[in-house]
């Protein structure tokens, strides 16, 4: 039996496969209210028929202006809850396990007037200048956190992932070169460690609690793999389960750039599996079912997470068992379309 297609357990979160959706964001929030919409709702619960493990909800933010555009999800207000929960319920009914990606976009704020930030430095010459967070600002973001993980709670998500890869806040803090303050958040790992700690105050003990993090920068002057596994050990110590393994975002590559070859992450997703002994996620350019495949079979990930390979292909999980010779359990209504084993 193909090694994806088996289930897979983290505290009290069991999987039926090792498939995770990737969180993408979709920008289709009609109003700027931040709820999800009928385009979410049919987005996240076609990927649980499609057969999906985990889904990730794409970056859902904790502050108005803590989102990429106006046109982003938000957890900010108890208002928001009933849409998630319909959503989660829904996917529930397929057998698939969900989580929400919370966030603060930070300097990459597009909308936001003024952007913030650690520091007063923008993401190029050409974005806006981001206004520096005051000290009770930074403490009051660490709350809206916390409250965002409250509501996720209550909307019956089954694990929570912060996000911080890609140059968003919790990234901008443990930069080097993004973080240039002169309190006590200039100790780079301080503000997500808090973080953490926060969200792991509010969710239920036996609830995994993930998080995306870039192993390395690309912008000239970036941090490498080495910088990201020490901050890594200090928020594995404050309570992450588990290590979702990106890279990049933090601005525009400058001599070193990400590679296009699919699996160009394994070796970092290998390296913080190895290093800090625990459980991790491996995303990018693995939607070929042989490849994700042996992500799992060379011990590189536990998880295989899928982006636009299922924003292709709602039904990638169901179609790559099948390229593996074992087709997983469709929906009852789809069964006639499958020959039997």
């Amino acid at each position: 039996m193909a090694q994806l297609t088996q289930p897979f357990t983290l505290k009290n979160l069991t999987l039926k496969n090792k498939v995770v959706m990737a969180p993408m964001c979709q920008y289709s929030v009609d109003a700027k209210d931040g709820i999800p919409n009928d385009w979410h709702f049919v987005h996240y619960t076609s990927r649980a028929v499609g057969g999906a493990g985990l889904i990730l909800v794409e970056m859902t933010d904790v502050d108005p202006d803590g989102r990429i555009t106006d046109n982003d999800l938000g957890l900010w207000s108890d208002e928001q809850i009933p849409a998630y929960k319909k959503i989660v319920d829904a996917v529930h009914k397929q057998g698939a396990k969900i989580g929400i990606q919370i966030a603060h976009a930070g300097r990459k704020a597009e909308d936001a007037n003024p952007p913030v930030a650690p520091s007063a430095i923008p993401v190029t010459e050409d974005d806006k200048m981001p206004r520096a967070l005051t000290t009770d600002e930074v403490r009051e973001t660490i709350q809206q956190f916390q409250d965002a993980a409250k509501r996720a709670v209550e909307a019956g998500f089954d694990t929570i992932e912060l996000h911080g890869a890609h140059g968003y806040l919790i990234h901008q803090f443990h930069s080097p070169l993004i973080n240039q303050r002169e309190d006590e958040y200039q100790e780079l790992s301080f503000f997500g460690v808090q973080i953490i700690r926060a969200v792991k105050d509010v969710i239920p003990a036996d609830m995994p609690l993930l998080m995306r993090i870039s192993a390395v920068e690309y912008m000239d002057g970036g941090y490498d793999i080495d910088h990201a596994l020490e901050i890594a050990k200090k928020y594995k110590a404050a309570g992450v389960d588990m290590f979702h393994i990106s890279s990049g975002g933090e601005a525009p590559p400058g001599k070193q750039k990400p590679a296009t070859n699919p699996g160009y992450q394994l070796p970092f997703a290998r390296r913080f599996k190895e290093e800090l002994d625990m459980p991790v996620i491996a995303v990018g350019l693995l939607e070929d079912p042989a490849l994700a495949e042996s992500v799992i079979g060379n011990g590189d990930a536990d998880l295989v997470a899928i982006g636009r390979g299922m924003l292709k292909d709602p039904y990638w999980a169901i179609r790559a068992s099948e390229q593996l010779g074992d087709t997983m359990e469709p929906a009852r209504q789809y069964k006639r379309a499958y020959p039997k084993k």
